[in-house]
Parts: C-alpha cells; sequence; structure tokens
C-alpha cells in the first residue's frame, strides 16, 4: 500500500494539520477573547480616568 517514506510523509501532514487546528482552537478560544476582554478593559480605565480630570 505505502513505502516506507509516502508513510512518514503522510505522518508529517498529519502531524502539521493537527497542531493546526489545536493551535487554530486555542487562538480562538483564549488568546483572541483575551486580547479584546484587556483592550476594552484598558479604554474603560482610559475614559474613567479622563472624566476624573475633567472634574478637576
Amino acid at each position: 500500500m505505502f513505502e516506507f517514506d509516502q508513510y512518514l510523509g503522510f505522518l508529517l501532514v498529519l502531524t502539521i494539520l493537527t497542531i493546526g487546528f489545536w493551535l487554530m482552537l486555542f487562538l480562538i478560544g483564549f488568546v483572541i477573547p483575551y486580547w479584546i476582554g484587556g483592550s476594552l478593559l484598558e479604554r474603560w480605565k482610559l475614559k474613567k480616568e479622563e472624566r476624573k480630570n475633567e472634574e478637576m
């Protein structure tokens, strides 16, 4: 069916696809929401500080 080098190539492609799948799942599940949440929190703190400075 497969020769040994074809089998290694198939395993390499399968490994790369699996790593890509888990990396994409990690990015979509944790990194991007953390990035967006941090950005919104920072914007909220800046607006709060700006309002505080206007009152003085």
